[in-house]
Protein backbone atom coordinates (compact mmCIF):
# COMPACT_ATOMS: atom_id res chain seq x y z
CA UNK A 1 0.00 0.00 0.00
CA UNK A 2 1.64 3.31 -0.92
CA UNK A 3 0.48 5.35 2.52
CA UNK A 4 2.78 2.36 4.11
CA UNK A 5 5.56 2.78 2.20
CA UNK A 6 5.56 6.84 2.11
CA UNK A 7 5.35 7.00 5.83
CA UNK A 8 8.35 4.68 6.04
CA UNK A 9 10.53 7.74 5.13
CA UNK A 10 9.49 9.55 8.52
CA UNK A 11 10.74 5.88 10.25
CA UNK A 12 13.97 6.50 8.26
CA UNK A 13 14.29 9.78 9.69
CA UNK A 14 13.69 8.59 13.02
CA UNK A 15 16.10 5.84 12.66
CA UNK A 16 18.61 8.45 11.22
CA UNK A 17 17.81 10.48 14.23
CA UNK A 18 18.54 7.95 16.71
CA UNK A 19 21.96 6.81 15.73
CA UNK A 20 23.14 10.95 15.47
CA UNK A 21 21.94 10.98 19.26
CA UNK A 22 18.88 13.75 17.90
CA UNK A 23 16.25 11.26 20.22
CA UNK A 24 17.36 13.12 23.54
CA UNK A 25 15.26 16.26 24.07
CA UNK A 26 15.15 18.49 26.83
CA UNK A 27 12.22 19.55 29.23
CA UNK A 28 10.68 22.08 26.66
CA UNK A 29 12.00 21.74 23.51
CA UNK A 30 12.96 24.82 21.60
CA UNK A 31 12.09 25.26 17.87
CA UNK A 32 14.66 24.78 15.45
CA UNK A 33 15.43 26.93 12.60
CA UNK A 34 15.04 25.08 9.25
CA UNK A 35 17.62 24.57 6.83
CA UNK A 36 19.02 26.67 4.69
CA UNK A 37 19.55 25.16 2.01
CA UNK A 38 16.98 22.14 1.42
CA UNK A 39 17.71 19.61 -0.82
CA UNK A 40 15.28 19.84 -3.76
CA UNK A 41 15.69 16.10 -4.17
CA UNK A 42 14.37 16.03 -0.27
CA UNK A 43 11.97 18.93 0.05
CA UNK A 44 9.37 17.79 -2.48
CA UNK A 45 7.80 21.53 -2.92
CA UNK A 46 5.78 21.31 0.50
CA UNK A 47 9.12 21.75 3.19
CA UNK A 48 7.71 25.36 3.98
CA UNK A 49 3.96 23.97 5.33
CA UNK A 50 5.08 20.54 6.88
CA UNK A 51 8.60 22.96 8.78
CA UNK A 52 5.73 24.84 10.10
CA UNK A 53 4.23 21.42 11.23
CA UNK A 54 7.61 21.25 12.93
CA UNK A 55 7.48 24.19 14.40
CA UNK A 56 4.14 23.87 15.74
CA UNK A 57 4.70 20.24 17.50
CA UNK A 58 7.51 22.13 18.76
CA UNK A 59 5.57 24.58 20.81
CA UNK A 60 3.69 21.86 21.92
CA UNK A 61 6.39 21.31 24.79
CA UNK A 62 5.73 24.92 25.67
CA UNK A 63 2.35 24.06 26.09
CA UNK A 64 2.86 20.95 28.13
CA UNK A 65 5.11 22.68 30.49
CA UNK A 66 2.23 25.69 30.98
CA UNK A 67 -0.47 23.28 31.64
CA UNK A 68 1.20 20.30 33.36
CA UNK A 69 0.41 19.94 37.16
CA UNK A 70 -2.22 22.80 36.73
CA UNK A 71 -6.03 22.33 36.10
CA UNK A 72 -5.85 23.38 32.90
CA UNK A 73 -6.54 20.49 30.76
CA UNK A 74 -5.00 18.97 27.17
CA UNK A 75 -8.79 18.69 25.93
CA UNK A 76 -10.19 22.53 25.42
CA UNK A 77 -13.14 21.79 23.00
CA UNK A 78 -14.08 25.44 23.68
CA UNK A 79 -11.12 26.89 22.39
CA UNK A 80 -10.36 24.17 20.01
CA UNK A 81 -13.70 24.85 18.41
CA UNK A 82 -12.97 28.83 18.14
CA UNK A 83 -10.01 28.01 16.55
CA UNK A 84 -11.72 25.84 13.39
CA UNK A 85 -14.53 28.33 13.34
CA UNK A 86 -11.43 31.21 12.81
CA UNK A 87 -9.74 29.38 10.43
CA UNK A 88 -13.03 28.34 8.31
CA UNK A 89 -14.31 32.03 7.97
CA UNK A 90 -10.41 33.24 7.13
CA UNK A 91 -10.35 30.52 4.36
CA UNK A 92 -13.07 31.89 2.06
CA UNK A 93 -11.23 35.10 1.93
CA UNK A 94 -7.98 33.45 0.83
CA UNK A 95 -10.12 31.04 -1.58
CA UNK A 96 -9.50 28.22 0.18
CA UNK A 97 -12.20 25.31 0.77
CA UNK A 98 -13.22 25.83 4.83
CA UNK A 99 -13.80 22.28 5.65
CA UNK A 100 -10.28 21.43 3.76
CA UNK A 101 -9.20 23.95 6.03
CA UNK A 102 -10.66 23.15 9.19
CA UNK A 103 -9.41 19.38 8.51
CA UNK A 104 -5.49 20.28 8.34
CA UNK A 105 -6.31 22.33 11.72
CA UNK A 106 -7.79 19.52 13.39
CA UNK A 107 -4.97 17.78 12.25
CA UNK A 108 -2.17 20.05 13.92
CA UNK A 109 -4.49 20.13 17.78
CA UNK A 110 -4.87 16.62 17.81
CA UNK A 111 -0.92 16.21 16.59
CA UNK A 112 -0.16 18.98 19.30
CA UNK A 113 -1.79 16.79 22.48
CA UNK A 114 -0.28 14.04 21.25
CA UNK A 115 2.82 15.32 22.33
CA UNK A 116 1.65 16.76 25.31
CA UNK A 117 0.54 13.51 26.49
CA UNK A 118 3.76 12.26 25.56
CA UNK A 119 5.29 14.60 27.73
CA UNK A 120 2.81 14.16 30.32
CA UNK A 121 3.66 10.08 30.53
CA UNK A 122 6.89 10.91 30.48
CA UNK A 123 7.08 13.60 33.18
CA UNK A 124 5.34 11.57 35.54
CA UNK A 125 7.39 8.60 34.82
CA UNK A 126 10.56 10.54 35.63
CA UNK A 127 9.97 13.64 37.93
CA UNK A 128 13.54 14.73 37.36
CA UNK A 129 12.81 15.69 33.41
CA UNK A 130 9.72 17.60 34.90
CA UNK A 131 9.82 21.25 33.41
CA UNK A 132 11.58 24.06 35.85
CA UNK A 133 9.72 27.20 34.32
CA UNK A 134 6.22 27.60 33.89
CA UNK A 135 6.00 29.20 30.11
CA UNK A 136 3.03 31.92 29.92
CA UNK A 137 0.25 30.55 27.93
CA UNK A 138 -1.81 33.40 27.14
CA UNK A 139 1.25 36.13 26.81
CA UNK A 140 3.96 33.73 25.07
CA UNK A 141 2.61 30.61 23.80
CA UNK A 142 -0.74 31.68 22.38
CA UNK A 143 0.70 34.38 20.26
CA UNK A 144 3.62 32.22 18.73
CA UNK A 145 0.41 29.60 17.82
CA UNK A 146 -1.18 32.71 16.18
CA UNK A 147 1.38 33.35 13.94
CA UNK A 148 1.90 29.79 13.00
CA UNK A 149 -2.00 30.02 12.26
CA UNK A 150 -1.66 32.78 9.63
CA UNK A 151 1.45 31.37 8.34
CA UNK A 152 -0.01 28.05 7.85
CA UNK A 153 -2.86 29.14 6.38
CA UNK A 154 -0.73 31.60 3.78
CA UNK A 155 1.12 28.30 3.12
CA UNK A 156 -2.08 26.44 2.41
CA UNK A 157 -2.72 29.01 -0.71
CA UNK A 158 1.02 28.50 -1.99
CA UNK A 159 1.14 25.04 -2.36
CA UNK A 160 -2.54 24.40 -3.33
CA UNK A 161 -1.87 23.24 -6.72
CA UNK A 162 1.36 20.67 -5.30
CA UNK A 163 -1.34 19.41 -2.64
CA UNK A 164 -3.95 18.90 -5.31
CA UNK A 165 -1.55 17.01 -7.51
CA UNK A 166 -1.73 12.94 -7.60
CA UNK A 167 1.92 13.16 -6.22
CA UNK A 168 1.25 14.85 -3.23
CA UNK A 169 1.37 12.34 -0.81
CA UNK A 170 4.56 11.04 -1.89
CA UNK A 171 5.79 14.43 -1.72
CA UNK A 172 4.18 15.21 1.55
CA UNK A 173 5.75 12.66 3.18
CA UNK A 174 9.71 13.51 1.60
CA UNK A 175 9.12 16.38 3.23
CA UNK A 176 7.76 15.81 6.31
CA UNK A 177 11.13 13.54 6.56
CA UNK A 178 13.28 16.62 5.91
CA UNK A 179 11.46 18.79 8.19
CA UNK A 180 11.90 16.00 10.84
CA UNK A 181 15.38 15.98 10.27
CA UNK A 182 16.09 19.86 10.49
CA UNK A 183 14.07 20.42 13.11
CA UNK A 184 15.90 17.61 15.06
CA UNK A 185 12.25 15.80 15.86
CA UNK A 186 12.07 12.82 18.22
CA UNK A 187 10.35 9.81 18.32
CA UNK A 188 7.59 11.23 20.20
CA UNK A 189 7.33 14.53 17.87
CA UNK A 190 7.89 12.15 15.07
CA UNK A 191 4.44 10.34 16.04
CA UNK A 192 3.20 14.04 16.47
CA UNK A 193 4.22 14.96 12.83
CA UNK A 194 2.68 11.97 11.31
CA UNK A 195 -0.26 12.86 13.10
CA UNK A 196 -0.08 16.68 11.37
CA UNK A 197 -0.33 15.58 7.99
CA UNK A 198 -3.76 13.13 7.11
CA UNK A 199 -5.47 16.06 5.69
CA UNK A 200 -3.02 18.23 3.87
CA UNK A 201 -3.64 15.90 1.00
CA UNK A 202 -7.35 15.82 1.06
CA UNK A 203 -7.91 17.43 -2.25
CA UNK A 204 -5.35 15.44 -3.87
CA UNK A 205 -8.07 11.96 -4.67
CA UNK A 206 -10.88 13.49 -3.05
CA UNK A 207 -10.46 11.60 0.59
CA UNK A 208 -7.44 12.61 3.19
CA UNK A 209 -4.88 9.71 4.00
CA UNK A 210 -5.79 7.61 6.67
CA UNK A 211 -4.83 8.56 10.34
CA UNK A 212 -3.25 6.00 12.49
Amino acid sequence: MRTRRTRSVLVAASAALLLSGGAAMPAVAQPRPQPAAPAPSAAYGLTALTDLFAERLLIADKVAAAKYGTDRPIDDPAREQRILDDVAARAVGLGLDPAAVVAVFGDQIEANKVVQRGLYARWDARPGERPTERPDLDKEIRPALDRITTQVLDTLVATEDVRSSPSCELRLYGAAAWSAYGHELDVLHLKGMERALPSACGRANGQAIPRT
